[in-house]
């Protein structure tokens, strides 16, 4: 398989950090979406990563489905999305609310960083949006005693949080109130001190 896309990404990253965690070996091609699109443009056509191309050669987008994809190959104990319900989709909630404020953060640079003036009114509704997602995530990380957010072992939860997070701080230092939101604070060292989490990194790189 090969991997497209930064490690700086968060959504790069979860997947790459699951590949790794499946044992699933992969060849990883950094590729920038403005600086190489036309190297991904042969690959995807919306110009965006993570694009997961897979051994038959077919080619899959976004890191949800990729990561679905994957999960519904591996047998049941090696599984990251619990298989019995409410768990499993109360997981998916979970990374969802993680992408979708990463997403916000990830944007929220691109306006200020791609314009001459960022727009107070997105900005403004942004930073909101990234607010609630980490205080829903805040509420339900604190509400659970075990190691990761659906027992012993991680999951795609655990990851699509910890790589957002650190997506978060890196980008936009000062964004997250870490200290008012102990339980991700928490979560985010127990993650980032693991070794997948060590080999599957990258500094931030802004576009230019």
């Amino acid at each position: 398989m090969i991997l497209i896309g930064q490690f700086d990404s968060p959504f790069v990253r979860r997947v790459g950090i699951a590949l790794k965690l499946y044992g699933l070996p992969f060849e990883h091609r950094p590729w920038s979406t403005f600086g190489e699109a036309d190297k991904i443009r042969a690959f995807n056509p919306l110009l965006r990563v993570p694009t997961l191309v897979l051994p038959d050669g077919d080619v899959l987008i976004e890191s949800h489905a990729i990561l679905d994809y994957l999960d519904s190959r591996m047998p049941v104990e090696k599984r990251m999305y619990p298989v019995a319900e409410p768990d499993r989709h109360r997981a998916i909630k979970v990374a969802a609310l993680a992408t979708g404020f990463a997403d916000k953060a990830v944007s929220l640079f691109y306006e200020k960083v791609l314009h001459d003036k960022a727009s107070t009114t997105i900005d403004t509704r942004w930073r909101d949006q990234i607010g609630g997602a980490l205080n829903a995530l805040e509420a339900d990380r604190a509400a659970r005693a075990t190691p990761y957010w659906f027992g012993d072992s991680i999951g795609h939860a655990d990851i699509a949080v910890a790589c957002a997070l650190r997506h978060a701080r890196d980008a936009h230092p000062g964004l997250i109130p870490f200290d008012r939101l102990p339980a991700l604070a928490a979560h985010s060292a127990h993650c980032e001190a693991l070794p997948v989490f060590k080999e599957i990194a990258q500094v931030f790189i802004p576009p230019s």
